[in-house]
């Protein structure tokens, strides 16, 4: 699995490949700007990318907004935002534009390392990886489609966000897998989500929710 990787810091930069050379990805190229990031995906074609989200020169959105420019590069691109940061106007674009799998991790949340690499797997398969903070802050102060599901359809939509099966959301919620089920489908729903698109509908609804 190729990935490439835009990150600044250097010692973080050397941190990832190692991690991830490692653990059995093939790191294509490790860069520390927008432009290098852009010109190593229209080289190498990777399976993810791995992108921070305050680069040089301007240190604001420019990883980011690289990260959308790659799916025009690469269309469907997955991509996983590693960051101490939730930038809000670009990552709700990049989140919600339901072009391939898509992740965004905040660097002082993960706490463990297989926590990362499982991100990094997940969308890569065209999964997603959110952390429930950026949920939390892309949704504040919107008028969203969380406003039609109740408490514990959003706690559900939320736990998927993370990527998290039937099995692993009824064992955390303490409750059925039928429970889940029920939970799922009245959040299909709600969102609006034809039935008929059943093998996308769980990654729609959490890019719907995105979206509000």
């Amino acid at each position: 699995m190729r990935v490439v990787i835009v990150e600044d810091n250097a010692v973080l930069a050397e941190g990832l490949n190692l991690l991830l050379r490692t653990s059995g990805f093939e790191v294509a190229a490790t860069t520390g700007d927008a432009a290098a990031f852009l010109a190593a995906v229209e080289e190498h074609r990777p399976d993810v990318a791995v992108a921070d989200v305050r680069l040089p020169p301007g240190f604001r959105d420019e990883g980011i907004q690289a990260a959308l420019k790659a799916r025009t590069v690469v269309p469907g691109l997955p991509v996983l935002v590693f960051s101490q940061y939730v930038e809000q106007v670009y990552a709700r674009d990049l989140l919600s534009d339901g072009k391939g799998g898509v992740g965004y991790l905040l660097k002082d949340r993960v706490a463990r390392v297989e926590e990362f690499l499982d991100a990094v797997r997940r969308v890569a398969a065209g999964g997603t990886a959110i952390d429930p903070e950026v949920v939390a802050q892309l949704l504040v102060r919107r008028d969203t489609p969380l406003s039609r599901l109740t408490e514990r359809e959003r706690e559900v939509l939320e736990l998927m966000a993370q990527g998290l099966g039937n099995s692993e959301l009824a064992e955390r919620l303490y409750v059925t897998e039928r429970a889940v089920h029920k939970h799922i489908g009245n959040i299909f729903a709600k969102l609006g989500l034809d039935p008929a698109d059943s093998g996308h509908r769980r990654v729609r609804a959490v890019l719907a929710y995105l979206q509000g």
